[in-house]
């Protein structure tokens, strides 16, 4: 036994020396950052529960409730295990395999074969109990590469999941978002039909005292109706967005109702990048999980070159065999034997080539997948930056025309109080500052959803490797 294995591995040795795998090379090369353009500084540190920043309890039960109930989520984590239970599987294959076989069974000899009579040309019971022992020594490392193959695939598993949850955790917090800019904007209809209600009825007194026409009647009866239409409309948006949020939660939308108290948002919570990071492919957690695809096809096409080198065994078992079943466990039935086993590939038709060609494909398509992923994650930061930008601009301005609005509607009333100004003229004013409150309601909840928007892009919580080069890829 000693003296065997050495030999036999020596003659694999030599046999491996005139055995290699085609030089099929791969078509694709992984993106750099350096080939994107990002550059400057790296983006500041995000925690992973960022939404807690907006300081409402109620967002964070919410949010909790959320990643707690997900198919969405749960489907990524059941990948996730599936995933790791592969793992274990493939790291199983490089240990030994302990294993008892039995079998017992009624058979005819031959008269006219090896067993002689008086067993030839009977019937008797033949039977077989035996511990096996199988272990692939795994000289070029093909387990292993499989081993590589399947934690990378993890990896990735593990990142889809982070992803999943950074994307849940966004849509639930952008959805309350839109739940808080319609319940500003439902109080806010509230006070326009009131405000258009006052107006309608000091008009319809000027116009009994000969003071306006009926003309300017109809058209404040005009603008009261469009305000019941608009709150009407408000009242709507503020269902519709409930809805959407108890269906993100995972609750039924009669919930809604009895269970969300009106939004209490801080602004400007999240502070971000203004610049794209040097960082930012390191920071996400779906281009990561594409890195690690890469990663797994690499490691799935050394397998399938190591498949063209012989595979050496070690096999091993013990245990008793006989004809008849008195003497089946006897000590004269043992039965005992060891050695190394060794399968090389001679002629397999091109199954193997044809395997390591597929390996490569699979490469060069994981490659493509991370480019692709790489491009558009440049794009999505870009243009949510740029999105930002222009809304901080335009609320900017907005601020300034919801300051004249506040400033025109006091100085009327001051004028109003003392005898320079109509009543008319002061519910004009108002009507003024209502819209230009809806505005500046409408842009903030917007300037907080292109924030967490941009936070995404960006990466979110997600706690990136210390390495996020893509390996370097030889034919």
């Amino acid at each position: 036994m000693m003296n065997t294995l050495p030999g036999f591995a020596l003659a694999a040795l030599a046999l491996s020396a005139c055995v290699s795998a085609p030089t099929t090379a791969p078509a694709e090369r992984p993106l750099l950052a350096k080939d994107l353009g990002l550059a400057g500084t790296n983006a500041p540190a995000i925690g992973d529960a960022w939404w807690q920043a907006f300081g409402d309890p109620q967002l964070d039960t919410l949010v909790a409730e959320a990643l707690q109930g997900s198919p969405t989520l749960a489907a990524a984590l059941a990948r996730l295990r599936g995933a790791q239970a592969q793992l274990s599987a493939s790291r199983a294959l490089r240990r030994p395999q302990l294993a008892i076989e039995g079998q017992e069974q009624r058979q005819r000899f031959s008269e006219h074969s090896t067993i002689p009579p008086p067993y030839g040309g009977s019937i008797q019971w033949i039977g077989t109990v035996q511990a096996k022992l199988d272990w692939s020594l795994d000289f070029w490392g093909r387990q292993a590469a499989m081993v590589a193959m399947a934690r990378s695939s993890a990896e990735a598993a593990r990142l889809d999941a982070a992803a999943a949850r950074l994307a849940l955790s966004a849509a639930v917090t952008q959805a309350y978002i839109d739940l808080s800019r319609a319940h500003a904007l439902q109080d806010l209809s509230a006070a326009a039909v009131t405000q258009c209600a006052s107006i309608l009825q000091l008009t319809s007194t000027r116009v009994r005292n000969g003071l306006e026409t009926a003309a300017a009647q109809r058209s404040a009866e005009a603008q009261l109706a469009q305000a019941r239409m608009d709150r009407i409309g408000a009242d709507g948006d503020l269902e519709l967005a409930r809805h959407q949020l108890m269906a993100l939660v995972g609750r039924g939308a009669g919930d809604a109702d009895a269970s969300l108290s009106p939004p209490r948002l801080q602004t400007e919570a999240i502070a971000l990048p203004r610049v794209l990071p040097a960082d930012l492919l390191a920071r996400r957690a779906d281009i990561q999980a594409a890195q690690a695809r890469i990663d797994a096809a690499l490691a799935g096409r050394e397998a399938a070159r190591k498949a063209f080198y012989p595979d050496i065994d070690l096999a091993a078992f013990a245990g008793w065999s006989a004809i008849g079943l008195e003497p089946m466990f006897g000590a004269a039935a043992r039965t005992y034997g060891a050695g190394p086993a060794i399968h090389l590939p001679v002629f397999d038709a091109g199954e193997l080539r044809a395997h390591y060609a597929g390996a490569t494909a699979s490469l060069d398509a994981a490659v493509a997948d991370y480019n692709h992923s790489v491009i558009e994650a440049v794009k999505q930061a870009a243009d949510a930056l740029t999105g930002l930008r222009a809304l901080e601009g335009q609320a900017a301005e907005q601020r300034v025309a919801l300051d004249a609005a506040r400033e025109r509607f006091e100085l009327a009333q001051t004028r109003h109080r003392n005898g320079l100004d109509t009543q008319l003229a002061v519910l004009g004013a108002e009507t003024a500052l209502l819209q230009a409150q809806a505005r500046t309601a409408t842009l903030g909840a917007e300037l907080d959803s292109r924030r967490v928007a941009l936070l995404v892009a960006f990466g979110g919580g997600f706690d990136s490797p210390a390495s996020a080069s893509p390996q370097e890829i030889t034919p």
